[in-house]
């Protein structure tokens, strides 16, 4: 079985890759593309390298692939034309399916970062290509746990409940997907241990030994925050409109489906923050 695993440069490629090979993949059958390969020369499999950006670059990467895992693009605002060339490739290639990293809910969600990925899975929808879409809730790494002990957590999210879980799950989750059978044609909504905000902050208060509060901004506010400390004005509203769909259930999912591609439990909210104030 041959697999390509596209973004492999990034954190969650590589975490894709080596879970493979952590399942008995061997490495001559992993195909692993990116923009700067060389991060990835350790792992002792296939590269190939390519951006979404360049379509024959892609179909050569694909071809001969049984499965590939489209993870999204990086770029907010570019994603859909970038994903329409993968689907694109994939589709004049031949490639058996595509495994495709969306976000939760992506059928009813109203957040900004949503849009595009809802718009990529209707182009899967009509490519006629088998695929598996993996609707992953947020990384729990999107939090800033370690510096939350000296300055606390700031957002908009209010008592919404967050299903964040490791990027390490979601890589495995992933890994699940591209190797088991019966998945085309699946919708998989994946997320961990459900936390609001305030809890979050009272777990990591519980193992720093510290006093550690949650500041909820609303959405407008919290914009102004992320421009404060220095994110992109655009951006900022991104995120913030992101942290106001989750007051509204929009990162809520059951852990149901992520435990059961990953055959195990999803990594407890305790572990995954012992991890970051280890760091």
């Amino acid at each position: 079985m041959s697999i390509v695993v596209t973004g492999a440069t990034g954190q969650l490629g590589r975490l894709v890759v080596e879970s493979l090979l952590a399942k008995g993949v061997p490495a001559a059958d992993i195909v692993g593309v990116g923009r700067d390969i060389d991060k990835i020369a350790d792992l002792g499999i296939t590269t190939r390298k390519a951006a979404y950006e360049d379509v024959e670059a892609l179909k050569a990467a694909f071809a001969g692939a049984d499965a590939v895992l489209l993870i999204s693009g990086s770029e907010v605002g570019k994603r859909v034309d970038q994903h329409r060339n993968a689907i694109q490739a994939a589709k004049e290639v031949g490639v058996g399916r595509i495994i495709y990293t969306s976000i939760s809910n992506a059928g009813t969600s109203a957040m900004k970062l949503a849009a595009e990925h809802q718009e990529t899975e209707r182009l899967l929808a009509e490519s006629g290509v088998p695929h598996t879409l993996l609707r992953n809730s947020w990384y729990i790494e999107n939090y800033p746990i370690a510096q939350a002990v000296e300055h606390g957590l700031f957002g908009a999210a209010g008592d919404g409940r967050i299903s964040a879980s490791p990027r390490l799950d979601y890589a495995e989750a992933a890994a699940a997907a591209l190797i088991g059978e019966g998945h085309a044609g699946k919708v998989y909504e994946l997320g961990g241990e459900a936390f609001t905000m305030p809890e979050l902050a009272a777990e990591i208060a519980r193992q720093s030994g510290r006093e550690v509060t949650y500041t909820d901004l609303g959405e407008e506010k919290y914009t102004e925050f992320l421009v404060g400390v220095g994110l992109d004005a655009s951006y900022a509203a991104v995120l913030a409109d992101s942290d106001s769909a989750a007051s509204r259930g929009d990162l809520f999912v059951p852990k149901t489906d992520l435990e059961g591609l990953i055959g195990r439990p999803a990594t407890p909210l305790a572990e995954s923050v012992a991890a970051a104030l280890r760091q």
